[in-house]
């Protein structure tokens, strides 16, 4: 097959996509990466209809790599994930009203163009979280402990564009990581970017069935295939704070092959779902534990297979070509 990365020089060297990337070359198949923040575009040629049987998209939010990926979209060519649902969650104000309407559980969600309209707030939803809505990899999130706080704080988010606001979660200062690829589900901890602490590593973690049914509902609700959720448990239960298109699959066990089989996939599918694995993979899947709904807790550390299928990419519209922390702290 043939496909074609849209990779931002923010992930240059990053090991996801690039480990991806070379265990499809492995497999034979062709990968053209395109690098659209450091490249001139010529966007009346820059997608050649049926040259590619998917486009996949790595890159920050905020960055012209999305416009590419909807371009071809537009083209009516397979995109991984759909461009349409990578703006959803790319854009927090977006995703937190699509995400609230459709039953997730969010916190309440606030959305300013201008920092001096975060005054409105009411001080009983104090402290809050405020950061940028097309904001990624923990830029400029900060926690606001008071009206007062805030003040000082306004100058400091001039520029940021259009800003969100929740207020704080309670938590243990550590934050549930849930990866979704090829239907499974895996759970991580890792310290929260308010509450950062270097001697806390991300790792591996039992997946309860609460959390593994809402990470699976929020692939429904926005329409992904691969993606990460960040779960908060609170007081009141779990709670979702941010959902990201492409993650980076830290802790996966075999991460690269593991999203290079649903690349595949999706791709040969063109939105139907997959059946099997490429039979050039080597890598053998582990036993699967299945999420259910019993009222006694369910979690195992081994991936969850879900009980329905996940939403995949929207197909091509044409028949595809045949080629081969402190408060007011910033983190």
């Amino acid at each position: 097959m043939r496909l074609c990365f849209l990779v931002e020089e923010h992930y240059r060297h990053d090991g996801m996509p690039n480990e991806v990337i070379r265990q499809l070359t492995a497999w034979g198949h062709r990968v053209d990466v395109v690098r659209p923040g450091g490249s001139l575009l010529r966007m009346t040629e820059v997608v050649d209809t049926g040259a590619h049987d998917a486009w996949v998209l790595k890159t920050v939010s905020g960055g012209p790599g999305l416009t590419l990926l909807e371009a071809a979209a537009a083209a009516g060519l397979t995109t991984v994930n759909d461009a349409r649902s990578i703006r959803g969650v790319r854009d927090k104000a977006l995703a937190a009203a699509i995400g609230c309407g459709r039953g997730l559980p969010l916190p309440p969600t606030y959305a300013v163009a201008r920092p001096e309209s975060l005054r409105e707030i009411p001080a009983a939803e104090y402290p809050l979280v405020v950061k940028p809505a097309d904001g990624s990899s923990g830029r400029a999130v900060h926690l606001v402990s008071s009206p007062e706080r805030l003040e000082t704080l306004l100058p400091v988010l001039v520029g940021e564009g259009m800003l969100i606001a929740q207020p704080y979660v309670p938590n243990s200062g550590t934050d549930i990581k849930v990866y979704a690829v090829g239907g499974e589900l895996f759970a991580t901890e890792r310290c929260s970017p308010l509450h950062p602490d270097p001697s806390v590593r991300e790792r591996r973690v039992p997946l309860s069935s609460e959390v593994a049914a809402i990470a699976a509902q929020v692939g429904a609700v926005y329409g992904l295939d691969l993606y990460g959720v960040d779960v908060l448990l609170g007081p009141d239960g779990p709670v979702v704070v941010d959902v990201n298109d492409f993650p980076s699959f830290r802790q996966v066990p075999d991460a690269a092959a593991r999203v290079a089989r649903a690349v595949l996939g999706l791709a040969r599918a063109g939105g139907a779902p997959a059946t099997a694995a490429p039979a050039t993979a080597s890598a053998t899947a582990p036993a699967t534990a299945t999420a259910t709904t019993a009222t006694a807790p369910v979690t195992t550390t081994a991936p969850v297979t879900l009980p329905y299928t996940l939403p995949l990419s929207i197909p091509a519209q044409s028949a595809p070509a045949q080629v081969s922390a402190a408060a007011g702290d910033t983190v």
